[in-house]
């Protein structure tokens, strides 16, 4: 990472930026845009709102099959193990998006790769919303997720690239928290957007839209970086997450046991919360939309605010809990260490919330709740844990093969959370699959905690 420079001084952006003095001055006399140079905090923040808001559309698109779950069973006449599979093709594609997306990013730059990942991210969710076949529906979701895991690694790539020695953590967490509340949004408004609008649908087609406007946010950026780059003379963007195979080789047994546990411990969250909002429909009868009055607006408002009552608001619990409080453990990791530790709680607190849902009709927003403070634990400790078992130079391909890793188990285990609620008739069976996933989590855990005891306990220690 360059040198932390003081981010109110023009001269201190002209050395990020490799502009020399003449040049500089140069620019500086120009008066083309007074006082939105892109040198100026005002131009990168600008850039940042419209970086974020290129994948606001996939993290919504992403879950609005869970979010109306109910319905598509409904109305579709889906099985469960259908709707499950809508999640396996999108992984399968990020599988493959994860062998040639930093590739890509690297041979056509981020401005074009970027753009590229939209049209797909757009086109799928587009061809979701108007098919009429279950073929159409793959192909569509293929596509999707064909654009979308790249895509998140081209806006990564992006962020560095403005942000590189400033506002640089800032600007990722911005990043996240937009995209977040797309999922946000994509639980407690799709079922409402259902009711009102016509069935599932009008709510795939929701998805296409906020697609949408996140393609036009990326053109937008397109031409703001274009104008950038040629003023400051900005240094290409690469992505970080390419696998080297040549790398893995060095990788400790630390990195593998890392692995293990971001395949399992993930693979109890998203799996199960892509059929959650049909569980807490079927298993506790929990209504789909907040009773309130008004218009549409206005019931969008009453379903955030009574979201511990609708089952797709229970089913974003986690993610509002991780985005409220993963900047404070991401605090408390920096500080007090303990990274191997806090991966052994997270895992150890997926066991009771699923078997609690297995096998008690006790309320399942608490259970939710407690499945929220180990997504919180969990990824605090665990990605900021690579780059320090792992030597600089394979990071990049240490993060993504641990992302291609993580999405073998999202491609498996949604068929399987929906298949075996086909032939039990029941969510039971699925709890307790995710119960086991907790429990390979926990071993997996403590493997690292004795681990990293051996190789100096560089993951236990703080600042």
């Amino acid at each position: 990472m360059a040198q932390k420079v003081d981010d109110n001084t023009d001269t201190a952006w002209c050395a990020e930026s490799k502009l020399n003095p003449i040049d500089w001055s140069k620019e500086m006399s120009k008066p083309a845009m007074p006082g939105f140079h892109p040198s100026t905090r005002l131009f990168r923040f600008t850039v940042l709102f419209f970086v974020a808001m290129l994948t606001f559309g996939s993290y919504f698109a992403y879950d609005i099959i869970g979010a109306i779950a109910p319905t598509l069973i409904e109305q579709l006449g889906a099985s469960r193990g259908t709707v499950g599979s809508f999640y396996t093709i999108y992984s399968i594609a990020a599988i493959l998006s994860v062998l040639i997306g930093g590739f890509l990013i690297d041979i056509l730059g981020t401005r074009r790769a970027s753009l590229i990942f939209s049209s797909l991210v757009f086109v799928g969710a587009a061809l979701v919303a108007m098919a009429d076949s279950l073929p159409l529906l793959y192909a569509g979701r293929f596509i999707f997720g064909g654009g979308s895991e790249p895509l998140v690694v081209a806006q990564s790539a992006i962020l560095a690239r403005w942000f590189k020695g400033k506002e640089l953590a800032l600007s990722f967490g911005i990043a996240l928290t937009v995209s977040r509340l797309g999922t946000l949004f994509s639980f407690n408004t799709g079922e409402l957007i259902a009711a009102r609008f016509g069935g599932y649908r009008a709510a795939l087609l929701a998805a296409a839209v906020f697609c949408a406007l996140s393609l036009l946010a990326n053109i937008v950026y397109f031409f703001m970086d274009r104008y950038g780059a040629r003023k400051l003379a900005l240094e290409e963007g690469e992505s970080e997450e390419k696998i080297v195979l040549k790398d893995v080789k060095s990788f400790s047994p630390s990195f593998w046991y890392i692995a293990m546990l971001c395949l399992l411990f993930y693979s109890a969250i998203f799996p199960f919360t892509a059929l959650s909002t049909d569980l807490f429909v079927d298993k506790w009868g929990i209504q789909r939309v907040a009773e309130t009055t008004g218009g549409f607006f206005r019931s969008v408002f009453g379903n955030f605010m009574h979201m511990f009552s609708t089952a797709g608001g229970i089913s974003s619990i986690i993610i509002f809990a991780s985005m409220v409080c993963a900047p404070f453990a991401g605090q408390f990791v920096d500080r007090f260490g303990k990274r191997a530790s806090l991966m052994i709680i997270g895992s150890l607190l997926m066991i009771p919330a699923h078997l609690l849902l297995a096998f008690t009709h006790i309320y399942p927003a608490w259970p939710m709740i407690v499945l929220g403070v180990a997504f919180v634990l969990v990824p605090a400790a665990m990605w900021p844990s690579v780059p320090l078992i792992v030597r600089k130079q394979a990071v990049g391909t240490a993060f993504g093969l641990i992302t291609f890793i993580q999405n073998i188990g999202l491609a498996l285990f949604p068929f399987l959370n929906g298949k075996l609620r086909d032939l039990t008739e029941t969510y039971t069976s699925s709890m307790v699959m995710f119960a086991a996933l907790g429990v390979l989590g926990l071993i997996f855990a403590l493997l690292l905690l004795r681990a990293d005891r051996r190789e100096g306990g560089i993951l236990e220690r703080g600042r």
